[in-house]
Formats: structure tokens, sequence, C-alpha cells
């Protein structure tokens, strides 16, 4: 059952979405509970990191009197939640900059001042978390998870290309479709954890077999799909050509 949270700095607004996300749990019968309504953004980060899982968070961008805003808010609970879904009801039209800056992700933005296009924004976001988990349950995508500095990420192992030794002692740096960042790791571990879908092919390389493109044998080089380029040690060649001939 996911968690619905609501952070909202108006009484009013804040009742008024209480009784509009209940009753669409109600009426659409979602695996969803609303377990927290406040002003005030350090409750829901209390009940974020005393319960840490994926929930769903609506969001105020102005929170008056309080040290937060929606925007650090959000931040905040991605460290706990990285996979959470973040809607923001706001008075502001345009927030996508905000959100990119801030590295949110956010699901959508419900402009509150016309309380029909609220209710409507909050119906849709609701059937959208609804029809995401569907999927992503009918997928059953694994995922790699690794804290980097204060958030957790989790990252589909379907998407990961890659990983690469760092410049910097215990660096790891792991190379998706479409992000990049490092963190502390081991080789040797991830070569253990992640069993046989990926590849030890250089001392410096870890990669996704699923993810070779072709082969430059010339200058052991393995340009992916995605058009990066690995390295390859002499010893792996027969290991690596096999594998992608039996895949």
């Amino acid at each position: 059952m996911l968690p619905v949270y609501i952070c909202e700095d108006n009484a009013q607004v804040r009742r008024a979405q209480e009784e509009f996300i209940e009753k669409q749990i109600l009426m659409e019968g979602y695996d969803m509970k609303l377990v927290l309504s406040t002003g005030h953004p350090q409750e829901i980060l209390n009940a974020v990191q005393s319960d840490p899982r994926r929930g769903v968070y609506f969001l105020d961008v102005e929170l008056k009197g309080e040290e937060l805003d929606g925007f650090a808010l959000g931040q905040k609970i991605r460290q706990s939640d990285a996979r959470g879904f973040l809607v923001y009801v706001t008075s502001f039209q345009d927030l996508a900059f905000e959100t990119f800056r801030y590295h949110l992700e956010a699901l959508d933005y419900i402009v509150k001042e016309n309380p029909k296009r609220m209710y409507e924004g909050i119906r849709h976001a609701l059937a959208v978390v609804t029809e995401r988990m569907c999927r992503e349950k009918d997928e059953k995508r694994e995922y790699f998870t690794v804290k980097v500095l204060d958030t957790i990420r989790h990252i589909p192992m379907d998407e990961i290309v890659f990983f690469e030794t760092g410049g910097r002692t215990h660096r790891i740096v792991l190379h998706a479709e479409s992000d990049r960042f490092d963190f502390i790791g081991s080789m040797q571990e991830l070569e253990q954890q992640l069993g046989e879908r990926f590849l030890r092919v250089h001392r410096a390389f870890l990669v996704n077999v699923g993810k070779i493109g072709e082969l430059d044998l010339k200058h052991r080089e393995i340009r992916m799909k995605n058009g990066e380029k690995c390295l390859f040690s002499r010893g792996m060649k027969r290991e690596i050509l096999e594998r992608i001939c039996s895949g």
C-alpha cells in the first residue's frame, strides 16, 4: 500500500485536498492510504524517515513560516525515497525549471487557485501513479541501489550500460542510458553482486553484456549500443565473443 502525504500551509486548501484524495482512493479502489496531512515539512520528513517506503507526496511550494519550502522538502524526501512520486500543488504556473534545477523529477504541477483544476489534477496524478505501479509490477524490473552522498539512488538494471573505475581511489562511475554519476565502491564486489548479466572485460570496466554493440578486435575496444566505448583485456576476447554469440 502506497502512503500518501500532503504538505500545505493553507488549512482550508489542505482539508479540501484530504477529503478529495480519500474520496478518490475509496471510489477507485487504489492501493493507497493518506497517512499524514500537515502544514509543517519537518513532520513529513520525520514520518518518511521513520518509515522509508515509496510514497506519493502532494507538496505546496511556499510554506509560510517554515525553514523549508516545497523544493527543499522534495530534496530531503528524495534522500529517503528516491522513487517516490512528487506532485506540486501550487499557485505558480511553471515550475519545470526549478524542479529540474533541484533534480526532483516531479510527477506533475497542479495550480490550486482554481478548485476544479486542482481536483482534476489530483485525480489525474493518482491515476498516473497507479498506472505506473501496475506497469512496473508487470515488468518486474530489477534495480541497482546505491548511496550517493546523502541520497539513495535506484537505477533500473536494464538501463545500466557499464561501470568503470573513477579517477580517485574506490570511486566507481556508473554509465546509464540517461544518467552518469560516481559513488564509493569496489569493482570486485560489484562483479559478484551483479552476476552473469555483467562481465568484467577489463580491470577498469564491468559491462552489461546486453548493451554491447560491436567489438574492435584490433584496438581491443567494445562499442556499446549507446556509442560509448570500453577497453577489454586480451585474455577476455574469447569469453566476450562467446557471451555475445550465446546471447
